[in-house]
């Protein structure tokens, strides 16, 4: 099945400045949220974050944040408990996720929405945690519960679906 741009919203979980030092890989990590939030943001697409406790762990990277059109201020891990799906369009079907860390908020906010009848998109190249060990089981228990493990490239590419898409150069010369 591919991910369809009408259907889909974008979230980035907890990709918070004091915490991305920490993360295995942290600043290509940080790189491809980045990208795919802008990218999102050029084809239209809804882009959500979370922020895990911000007053204690601060706000999201600058460069993520001002790319967001909602941040959701949360204490559970599991992002859908504090309210994530109200933030959702009504038309939005699949969840393309991405984010820190991999095993504990991203994971637990996935399953939920596996559970809650989304479709589920783990963006991997722009996953973390802080060691690759857990970020790997992470990726292998969401693949078990139904999520597709995809790349940046691979959402981008789904999204437009066509190389005549108006955005087409745009996109490229952001994966490149």
């Amino acid at each position: 099945m591919l991910m369809n741009a009408n259907e889909s919203a974008l979230l980035i979980i907890d990709v918070q400045e004091k915490l991305m030092p920490a993360i295995h890989d942290g600043t290509n990590v940080l790189a491809q949220n980045v990208r795919l939030a802008t990218i999102a943001s050029l084809l239209g697409l809804p882009v959500i974050a979370t922020e895990q406790t911000p007053e204690k762990l601060g706000p999201n990277h600058p460069d993520v944040k001002r790319l967001c059109d909602r941040t959701l201020a949360k204490t559970h891990f599991d992002a859908c408990v504090d309210g994530l799906p109200a933030t959702f369009l009504p038309a939005c079907k699949e969840v393309v996720i991405s984010g820190c860390e991999a095993h504990v908020c991203m994971l637990q906010t996935a399953m939920t929405l596996l559970q809650n009848g989304y479709r589920v998109w783990v963006v991997t190249d722009a996953t973390g945690s802080r060691k690759t060990s857990d970020r790997d089981a992470a990726f292998t228990r969401l693949a078990q519960a139904g999520a597709c493990l995809v790349t940046l490239e691979m959402v981008a590419f789904e999204w437009m679906r066509d190389s005549r898409h108006p955005l087409f150069r745009e996109v490229l010369k952001l994966i490149k």
